[in-house]
């Protein structure tokens, strides 16, 4: 069995109900949806599905035949009919009479574009041939674990002859492409009784008249490896385990002073961010005799190689003598060896032609007895990434149960990686939005300013965690950004930040999470008015404690974590106009408000030298979306101005120098300037966003 985890073999899903009403595109897209929701059929974006339907020529009126096939960098599990490229079937037989060899392969792409159906603007993919020279009307291409453990076995050709007689065919490894298509048909005409092909090294196809004959098609052959590794690959998994597996609680805290570390190491040119797994397949394998021989034959499939590299760093740690120091003092070194091994690989292997070299760090990192860690340009690929390599040791696990497991050869490898079909698709990628690659966190999260943060923050492609003590606002404001933004990007964590323990456990969760810190937006606060004489001393410690303690707590916490990253940071201090410009009947909140401020400044001084820039922003009277403002500081303040509390907006702004109101999103527009590479120059500053107050300019 792959994975012992996964349970028994895939469930038949189809609902003839529900396919009866459905035109033939909506019964491609319904299929391609069933597959795609099963990770044990394939991978995030792998694979691709396929039906041949007559449709009316927008042009001839005419019934002619077109193939509807899964556009380029689409997923079966999400896609939607616009995801599907289509083109004229008569037009992409026409292309094999242009065809000129496979030395010259790799123009046929160029001339798919000519065989496009009704202007569908979307790209085809390099498969289309696959599917399209198929003579069958449904077609699946998957990537299931138990198959490609077949496909990556070194005797795979037997393996499928024994388990599957003349059923499914079998296919020497090829790169994808027109040349792949032609075999394809070749084999379904001297092969006229199979219901599919495995291909070396890559993947299952299979194919039917309908799209309920294709999908059982497909669900039934991956249930028969499923069901054969079950009965045969029952030895212990990797060799057998050698190392002790930690705890939870332990592996999580290694996990999260690993991941700060080694993501400063690697992000110098461009910002990484982490993804933690210690499932038990990934458990499985970090404990294993064979890691390291297993970990440094790379994948097998190219779309596990294409998300993960030629292979994985496996950390120099022993749990059974668990040394973070001595390990983390070893990183340095161990990364700058992987850098220096990947760019001989890539000297071996390079063309005349080749792209110049890409980032040459590690994706993955293997730490024994604790789990796996990846690190990639977003949190979605990093969690991607790690998911493929999942799909990799389960892959490893059984054709090294039943066989001997054969990794892609590296040339075959670096022609994928490097293939420049695969670097045009790279440069046509949208630029990084500003904030790409960078972790925030954001106190007082579940708040006016601090969601308005949060969003803004995320629309420049930041990661953000949201720290509340509210836990009710907070996961309603964390199921708000991710509805948003993608689930991907932002957490939150329930932290007091007037306790120590409460601020290092959510900079923990922090650190789990995405894998280090970039920002800090200190904001979390409250308000309160009183003469001094009616100022309580509870009242007093209460200000001191969230707006003076609280800020020098999580403050010191970031300066920690950027310190140990070695890679800058950026923190920002939302205060008050308060802190600048006296008013009665409010001491306790105008001195935490200054001290505020005042510990912006000496921050300021002691983190330039580490690239850590510390500024403040200073709103004045924002009421909407503020908790602040909900409660008795609102009464409170139109008592003292002696005007009904729906009165107070309207106060505010005549108040103004420019008669303006101040919402949340202009204090979010502040601060987004200070932490970005816009203010990259500034530190120690502070910018008042009052509609202005001659009482708070800058002195």
């Amino acid at each position: 069995m792959l994975d012992k985890q996964q349970g028994a073999g895939l469930a038949n899903l189809w609902d003839d109900a529900k396919a009866a009403g459905m035109s033939e595109p909506e019964r491609l897209l319904y299929r391609s949806n069933l597959l795609g929701s099963d990770k044990r059929i394939t991978n995030y974006g792998g694979g691709n599905t396929s039906a041949k339907v007559m449709e009316k020529d927008p042009l001839s009126g005419e019934m002619v035949e077109v193939l509807w096939v899964k556009g380029s960098g689409g997923d079966v599990g999400t896609i939607k009919l616009d995801g599907f490229a289509t083109l004229y079937m008569d037009k992409l037989n026409a292309l094999k009479g242009i065809y000129r060899g496979v030395a010259f392969e790799d123009e046929m792409v160029g001339y798919l574009p000519h065989c496009t159906f009704d202007l569908n603007p979307r790209a085809a993919s390099i498969d289309t041939p696959l599917h399209a020279y198929v003579p069958k009307k449904h077609v699946d291409h998957m990537h299931p674990d138990a198959i490609i453990a077949i496909a990556a076995s070194k005797d795979s050709q037997n393996l499928t002859d024994n388990l599957f007689g003349g059923e499914i065919g079998w296919l020497p490894w090829k790169r994808p492409g027109f040349e792949l298509g032609l075999w394809l048909s070749d084999f379904c005409a001297k092969n006229p009784q199979a219901r599919g092909v495995i291909l070396e090294s890559h993947g299952l196809f299979t194919w039917g008249d309908t799209a309920k004959e294709a999908y059982e098609t497909t669900i039934e052959i991956i249930n028969v490896a499923i069901g054969w590794f079950e009965e045969y690959n029952v030895g212990p998994a990797f060799g057998g385990a050698v190392k002790p597996t930690l705890e939870a609680a332990e592996r999580a805290a290694i996990a999260k002073r690993l991941m700060p570390v080694i993501r400063g190491l690697i992000s110098t040119d461009e910002k990484k961010v982490g993804h933690f797994d210690d499932s038990q397949a990934v458990l499985d394998f970090v404990a294993a005799r064979d890691l390291k021989p297993l970990a440094a034959l790379g994948t097998s499939c190219p779309d596990h190689f294409l998300r993960t590299k030629i292979r994985p760093l496996v950390v120099d740690f022993d749990p059974a003598k668990p040394d973070v120091d001595t390990t983390l003092a070893g990183l340095p070194d161990a990364i700058t060896a992987y850098r220096a091994d990947y760019a001989a690989y890539y000297d071996r292997c390079k063309h005349a032609d080749s792209p110049a070299m890409r980032d040459p760090n590690a994706v993955v990192y293997l730490v024994p007895g604790v789990g796996m860690i990846t690190f990639a340009k977003d949190k979605a690929t990093a969690r991607i990434s790690g998911e493929f390599y999942v799909n990799a040791i389960n892959v490893m696990r059984g054709a090294s149960g039943v066989s001997t497991y054969v990794g892609l050869p590296e040339q075959e490898a670096f022609d994928i990686e490097y293939w420049l079909l695969e670097e045009a698709k790279l440069q046509r990628m949208p630029k990084p939005k500003s904030l790409a690659g960078r972790i925030a966190l954001v106190t007082g999260g579940a708040g006016g300013i601090g969601k308005a943060t949060a969003h803004r923050l995320m629309q420049e492609g930041a990661c953000v965690v949201l720290a509340d003590i509210d836990e009710t606002a907070l996961a309603s404001a964390e199921s708000e950004l991710a509805a948003r933004h993608g689930k991907d990007f932002v957490r939150s964590v329930s932290m007091n930040v007037t306790s120590e323990a409460a601020v290092e456990g959510g900079f923990g969760d922090t650190l789990l999470a995405f894998g280090g810190l970039d920002i800090l937006v200190s904001n979390a606060g409250l308000a309160s008015s009183a003469s001094v004489e009616d100022t309580t001393l509870a009242l007093w410690n209460k200000n001191m404690d969230i707006l003076a303690t609280g800020y020098f707590l999580v403050s010191r916490e970031a300066f920690r974590i950027f310190r140990n990253q070695k890679a800058g940071g950026n923190v920002v201090f939302v205060a008050s106009k308060n802190g600048l410009a006296a008013s009665p009947g409010a001491s306790a909140y105008c001195t935490a408000k200054a001290a505020e401020i005042h510990l912006a400044r000496c921050l300021a001084l002691e983190g330039a030298a580490a690239q850590i820039r510390v500024n403040v922003v200073n709103p004045d009277a924002v009421l909407r979306g503020s908790k602040i403002w909900t409660g008795e500081w609102k009464e409170q303040r139109a008592a003292a101005y002696k005007m009904d509390v729906d009165d107070l907006e309207a106060h505010y702004r005549e108040r103004s120098m420019l008669k303006l109101s101040v919402f949340p999103e202009d204090i979010a527009e502040a601060i987004y300037f200070l932490a970005s590479d816009m203010s990259a120059k500034s530190t120690g500053n502070i910018v008042n966003v009052d509609a202005g107050n001659a009482q708070s300019f800058t002195r």
